[in-house]
């Protein structure tokens, strides 16, 4: 039953996200950022032959606040691969260049 109303509550987040998407910069970026998800992450995982460590934080500010982890991660697991991804748009950019993720 929960598992019936968590889908149905999250195609219809989906669908007024799209619908914003027209009259918001932000939700575009929201909608424009999950389109090609999938294709992106089979993508880097074929061209990553390492085992993956995946961090998502909801936004930038929870980046921020995850960096000391994510760098002692870093340390204590070189030969793994550290993937980050967003709830939020914007955490993407400036999460693109952190050296302490691939």
């Amino acid at each position: 039953m929960y598992l019936l109303l968590y889908n149905l509550f999250l195609r219809l987040y989906v669908g007024v996200a799209k619908l914003m998407a027209f009259r918001n910069a932000k939700a575009a970026a929201w909608v424009a950022g999950r389109k090609h998800t999938v294709r992106d992450l089979q993508h880097w995982k074929k061209s990553n032959s390492k085992p993956v460590i995946w961090i998502h934080a909801a936004s930038l500010g929870e980046f921020e606040q995850g960096k000391p982890i994510i760098e002692s991660i870093r340390q204590q697991y070189p030969n793994y691969a550290i993937l980050i991804s967003f709830f939020s748009p914007s955490g993407l950019e400036p999460s693109k260049h952190y050296p302490h993720a691939d």
